[in-house]
């Protein structure tokens, strides 16, 4: 098996003149950014009534979204694989669509609407898997770096943007139909999931399923699953590297409270530093979607770990607010360079069988990473800040100083040896 070609001789213009890709692009802009928007009327709704107990609601849908991507990510990725990506991918933007539609029929209270969260939730995920999957049916090997290139940045994109129109978009709905209040958000968001489905019309229809094994059912093929992963090093490298990489981004959303703090005075102002690396993660993959062909020899992966290492050690002495946004910036500009050569690698090398379960997979490992830092961060600032207290009149904490340090030569440390632990295993495939 041949190193994977990463260099597209024409970057974005070869794959937006790719039809299908071109489809598969637009489907996903749109079934990311109703995503995000959902979820903020997702809550909208439980709490329209108020209550002593609005957190508890908050919280309550926010962990029925959360659930589905950490138990049955990997499940997904075999459902993925025993069927057509472009039928997955159409009947799971229909099926979101329908738990729209069927909200304001439905009885006004938290148990249906963490029900319908549930099942929206557990579509996305069977919908992501499916999605990575298609890009490689789409387009050439020599052409996946630029399109998952696109791909990281529209992502990144429907994050911030998503988040940022979702509830002026919400009221303005509300605004424009005053007689249909009670279903017309429901009603726009439904329509963007069905006109996301009707793009992918366009995928090919002459996918090959290979058949199941004789015996085979779900809890064999997530065990082979895991034995491909364990004994391919190549593409257990990659997710290790790319589980990783999200590790750091689930932290960065603890960190950037206390960044918040330390640098403005005002925990609620934290947004605007994770914003900073998401818009740090879109400007690397544009570049490396631009200029791939130059610099794709090198230790790109290698280098956004040493990168994201020094960045957080430089949260820890930051004082400015500007340069504490540059910080971010960089930190998601270098992983950038872990994310799409990563990604592309898992793509070019996992056979076609097996690319649902492996994405399955790292979507599970991604979402567990994303989430335990938290906890870990959080237990380790409270401990710390206890012992040594807070200096200069609350605006410089040394417990949170010793995190970032400490985290910082975690994330070189073992970023350094899952890039090690793939490079070895690109060497004998070359």
């Amino acid at each position: 098996m041949s190193q994977p070609d990463l260099n597209s001789p024409a970057g974005y213009l070869t794959v937006l003149r790719n039809r299908q890709f071109l489809a598969l692009w637009i489907a996903q802009i749109l079934a990311q950014l109703v995503d995000k928007v959902v979820l903020i009327l997702l809550i909208a709704l439980a709490v329209a009534n108020g209550g002593s107990d609005v957190n508890t609601k908050e919280s309550s849908i926010m962990i029925a979204m959360t659930l589905p991507a950490v138990f049955l990510g990997s499940i997904a990725g075999i459902f993925v694989d025993w069927h057509p990506k472009r039928e997955v991918l159409i009947l799971c933007n229909f099926l979101r669509a329908a738990c729209l539609f069927v909200i304001p029929f439905a009885p006004h209270s938290l148990a249906v609407l963490l029900v319908l969260t549930f099942i929206i939730s557990t579509l996305t995920n069977v919908f992501a898997p499916a999605e990575q999957s298609a890009i490689a049916l789409v387009v050439p090997k020599n052409d996946l770096f630029p399109a998952n290139a696109l791909f990281t940045i529209t992502e990144v994109g429907s994050l911030i943007v998503g988040f940022a129109i979702g509830a002026p978009l919400l009221a303005l709905t509300l605004n424009l139909f005053p007689d249909a209040k009670a279903f017309s958000r429901e009603i726009l968001l439904g329509s963007l999931y069905v006109i996301s489905g009707l793009f992918l019309l366009a995928l090919p229809k002459d996918e090959i399923i290979h058949p199941k094994k004789v015996g085979s059912g779900i809890w064999t093929d997530l065990r082979d699953a895991f034995q491909y992963v364990r004994h391919n090093h190549l593409i257990g490298g990659a997710m290790l590297q790319m589980v990783l990489l999200y590790a750091v981004l689930g932290a960065m959303q603890k960190l950037s409270l206390n960044l918040a703090e330390v640098v403005t005075g005002n925990r609620q102002e934290f947004g605007s530093f994770v914003a900073s690396v998401g818009v740090g993660l879109a400007i690397g993959a544009f570049i490396l979607g631009k200029f791939g062909k130059k610099i794709v020899h090198r230790p790109l992966p290698f280098i956004g770990f040493m990168g994201m290492a020094i960045g957080l050690l430089m949260y820890a002495f930051v004082t400015n607010q500007w340069v504490a946004w540059l910080i971010g910036a960089f930190i998601g500009i270098n992983g950038s360079l872990i994310v799409i050569p990563m990604r592309t690698v898992i793509q070019e090398h996992t056979p076609e069988n097996m690319r649902g379960k492996v994405f399955g997979l790292l979507n599970n490992g991604e979402n567990i990473a994303a989430s335990l830092p938290l906890a870990l961060i959080a237990v380790s600032l409270d401990f710390l800040t206890g012992v040594f207290g807070v200096q200069n009149g609350g605006k410089q904490q040394i417990g949170f100083q010793i995190v970032l340090v400490v985290f910082s030569l975690i994330v070189f440390g073992l970023g350094s040896w899952a890039w090690q632990r793939t490079r070895r295993a690109l060497e004998k495939v070359l």
